[in-house]
Order: C-alpha cells, then structure tokens, then sequence
C-alpha cells in the first residue's frame, strides 16, 4: 500500500511538471547552400520532441528536383523526432547503423547543421543560416 502511494505521487508530480511548461523554438527565413526557398523554416517543439520543416521551394528549384523525381511536390512539410543533449538539439537518426545523418541545432543560435556518420566517423556540416529566431515559453 505504501509503495502505492509512492508510485502514484511520483507519477503526479512528474504529470504536473511535464505539462507545466513548454518550449517552442522557431528558426525561420532560413537560406540554404544549394537551393533557393520561398519559405524555409524549421520549428522545434521542446515539449513534444518534435521538429516540423515547412518550406516552399522557388519555381528553378522545383523544376531541379521535379526532373529526376515526379513525387517532389512545391510545398511540403516533415515531422522529425528530437531530443536534447548538451544545450543541442538532435533529430533522431535517419538511415542505418553504420550510415545515419541528423540535423542539428545549438539553442540561440541561426545556423543548422547537418551531422553525418559512416563508419563511426562523423562529418558535420552548415546547411542553413535563419535571418529569425523565435523563442516561445507556454505555460499552462
């Protein structure tokens, strides 16, 4: 019975202070080495763990990737996974064991990077600067 208790305010406590407060981190307006967006911007829900890219290709863009694949579409929107460690931000790992990459992203910072692993040797690399970064605290 008592072990009960315990669990249960344990449970609680972590419930309230789960759902007290959250963290949203938008980095929009974002450039990118290789192509050219209309829009482009990455939003980074602390609470959730979850990255959302939306982005809106430019037409000489659209046309570039629309040649070699007709499933490309102008607009388009992903959801990632991510987690938190040391003061960065991961998205889970995309590919196989021994060939993943991930975004990643330093809290307060524009840029973002895309980390790349082969064989245990990783390879981290700018792929965009943000022009605006938005930070938004709720509590509930």
């Amino acid at each position: 019975m008592r072990k009960n208790k315990f669990l249960i305010f344990c449970l609680s406590l972590f419930l309230i202070s789960s759902n007290t407060h959250s963290e949203i981190i938008v980095l929009s307006k974002c450039d990118h080495k290789e192509d050219k967006y209309l829009k482009n911007e990455y939003i980074f829900n602390l609470n959730e763990l979850v990255m959302t890219r939306n982005y809106v290709y430019t037409e000489k863009t659209y046309q570039k990737y629309r040649i070699t694949d007709l499933s490309v579409k102008k607009s388009n929107s992903y959801v990632r996974n991510i987690y938190e460690e040391d003061g960065k931000i991961f998205t889970l790992k995309h590919g196989y064991p021994q060939f993943y990459t991930q975004i990643l992203i330093e809290k307060n910072k524009p840029e973002i990077f895309i980390k790349s692993v082969m064989n245990d040797i990783e390879g981290i690399s700018k792929i965009s600067t943000c022009k605006k970064i938005e930070k938004f605290a709720n509590q509930s």
